[in-house]
């Protein structure tokens, strides 16, 4: 009881204090993941930081297949851009290609209404302004009541459970980092729906670091290069 309690405040201190923004990442240029399955490399999430005056553009790029004996059993690519203004997200969209099948969403920013507008391949809906975009990369993430999904449009409403401190080794780099596990609020959820995975953020610069989760393999992805 005590230790969940210490493990309460612990994450109340470090994500009221450190509250990151946009502007917590104005010095990074490129974050550089590579993608594993079943601790095989697969491929990669890249992303590309473009600044202008108050504005900040995120572009994402991420392509895996799946192989065997030389077959190409499953091919995924996306494509996606989040534009910020004044650390408000103004416009996303997407593009998905998943085996062939082809997902599109779009999310813009109404200043009047002060939501969200959001079109997927799912459905057409509002979500509230502070609802992210799940790309990780944000550390805003951790402290949203939900998420909204980059390949969808869905709104995953979410529970965000901090794990505890570790230290991480990725490619000969040593980080003190923050675990958080991100799961689904709604258990009624058909399994491949369900969010739970486990989200891994730099201490001090609050860097996505790496996420792991169970669905048809065990997924990881790991910081490469940041700059």
């Amino acid at each position: 009881m005590k230790k969940n309690i210490l493990s309460i405040i612990l994450f109340l201190i470090l994500t009221t204090e450190t509250l990151s923004h946009t502007d917590h990442y104005k010095n990074l240029n490129i974050l550089e993941y590579e993608l594993f399955r079943n601790n095989k490399s697969i491929g990669f999430h890249n992303y590309q930081f473009q600044r202008k005056n108050n504005n900040l553009t995120i572009k994402s790029i991420i392509e895996f297949k799946i192989t065997k004996m030389g077959i190409d059993l499953y091919k995924y690519e996306a494509l996606s851009e989040e534009k910020y203004e004044l650390n408000q997200l103004i416009k996303f969209s997407s593009t998905t290609n998943q085996n062939n099948k082809k997902k599109n969403t779009q999310i813009t920013y109404n200043n009047k209404k002060k939501n969200l507008s959001i079109t997927g391949s799912e459905n057409e809906l509002y979500s509230p302004k502070e609802y992210p975009v799940g790309t990780w990369w944000n550390h805003d993430i951790v402290q949203a009541k939900a998420q909204i999904s980059a390949i969808s449009g869905r709104i995953i409403e979410q529970k965000v459970t901090f794990i505890g401190k570790e230290k991480l080794n990725l490619y000969g780099t040593t980080y003190n980092a923050l675990r958080f596990n991100f799961s689904s609020s709604n258990k009624n959820l058909p399994d491949k729906k369900k969010l739970n995975t486990d989200v891994w953020y730099d201490e001090e610069t609050k860097i996505w670091l790496k996420a792991a989760f169970d669905k048809t393999g065990y997924w990881e992805y790991r910081l490469k290069t940041k700059n």
